[in-house]
């Protein structure tokens, strides 16, 4: 799928095809499952010899689906050759892994790569209201299924109510209440539900089971104190991700409520979305707190040096290049039935720090935050 829901995607199929009553198996950038059995992940696609021998339990396990995550360098590196893909999901593209691909043209290039090897008996689900969906599937020999919440297409959404704690959807003519916020997620289950439908799932079934579905770990995952301040942990680290769930934030957010938005950016990486980030943080936030995310093997201050050049005289945001520290801080600002968000990390339970990764747990800090300034 596109860049931002792929591991949504991918796990919620997952999640929503044993609920169906299904064996299945899940490869995707936080954890690999045969059944129900869950297997550390790599963070990245493995290799093929690992993806044989993966492949090989889901099928002594009796797993009928597999759902994985596709990256655009397995893609390159042909590290999926071989494999017999059943359907290919596109939801979007954004200006992401450039430190790799160098150019935006070469990541859609990529990514297109997938869609051109798919089988003539395949099927090739596309968002159409991302310009580049028929981009994607212009020399597929697969099926080509469209899906869109704006536009005609073979599967639609709306998205008719949001509050707090979901949606209700109308699906291809049906009301669904969902667990899930957001422009994004709609698209998200919109897909799930598509790619269920074309893999022979029932439609009741299906619609049914969406509205048991919960967010995946580490997207748009809500952390309560009990003052009622939220703090949403939330793995976007692109400027398009941060927009997108920064704007879902804008849809519950009730007059009165400050917004706390802590995010950094990754050393070793594409550089030019650091000053972008700061400023889509700081154009929605009562005030951004600048921060690290892996510094790998940058300075943390000179990451958000890059960051800081993007923002005007008045903009307001602090700068606290301790993570654990930055969360501390929002926590302390934050005044009862405040929204906390902690962007960047999402899943991981980690921060590298040269070649080293160190435990760090967005969730757990700001559990922990919210434990120390309750008792103050």
């Amino acid at each position: 799928t596109g860049t931002n829901g792929k591991t949504t995607v991918a796990t919620l199929l997952y999640d929503l095809f044993r609920r169906l009553g299904y064996e299945a198996g899940l490869i995707s950038t936080v954890v690999y499952r045969v059944g129900e059995r869950r297997i550390a992940s790599t963070h990245t696609t493995p290799d093929v010899i690992r993806l044989n021998a993966l492949m090989r339990e889901m099928v002594d396990a009796g797993c009928a689906y597999c759902f994985r995550e596709v990256s655009s360098h397995a893609i390159v590196q042909e590290r999926i050759r071989g494999l017999h893909f059943t359907g290919g999901i596109f939801s979007n593209i954004t200006h992401d892994h450039l430190d790799y691909h160098k150019t935006f043209a070469e990541y859609i290039r990529a990514k297109k790569l997938f869609f051109d090897n798919l089988p003539k008996e395949a099927f090739a689900l596309v968002n159409i209201d991302d310009r580049n969906g028929r981009v994607m599937v212009q020399n597929t020999r697969a099926t080509v299924k469209t899906l869109s919440l704006q536009s005609m297409a073979d599967f639609r959404c709306k998205i008719l109510e949001t509050h707090p704690d979901g949606m209700e959807l109308r699906i291809d003519g049906r009301e669904v209440w969902v667990h899930f916020l957001g422009r994004f997620n709609a698209y998200n289950l919109l897909s799930v539900y598509a790619a269920a439908l074309l893999l022979g799932a029932d439609r009741d079934e299906v619609l049914q089971t969406l509205s048991t579905l919960h967010p995946v770990s580490g997207r748009f995952e809500f952390v309560r104190a009990a003052d009622g301040t939220t703090a949403i942990v939330d793995y976007a680290h692109t400027p398009d991700a941060l927009e997108k769930v920064l704007q879902t934030v804008e849809e519950i957010r009730r007059p009165g409520q400050q917004l706390f938005v802590l995010c950094g950016c990754g050393g070793d990486r594409d550089k030019t979305k650091r000053p972008e980030m700061a400023q889509i943080a700081v154009k929605y936030a009562t005030t951004a707190i600048l921060t690290s995310d892996n510094p790998r093997h940058e300075d943390p201050d000179a990451i958000l040096d890059d960051m800081v050049a993007g923002l005007a005289p008045g903009d307001r945001y602090l700068r606290i290049a301790d993570r654990a520290e930055a969360i501390r801080t929002a926590a302390m600002l934050a005044k009862p039935g405040d929204i906390l968000l902690l962007a960047g990390k999402g899943h991981e339970t980690y921060q590298i720090v040269g070649d080293v990764k160190h435990h760090f747990d967005d969730k757990e800090e700001a559990l922990r935050a919210f434990a120390l300034y309750a008792k103050n």
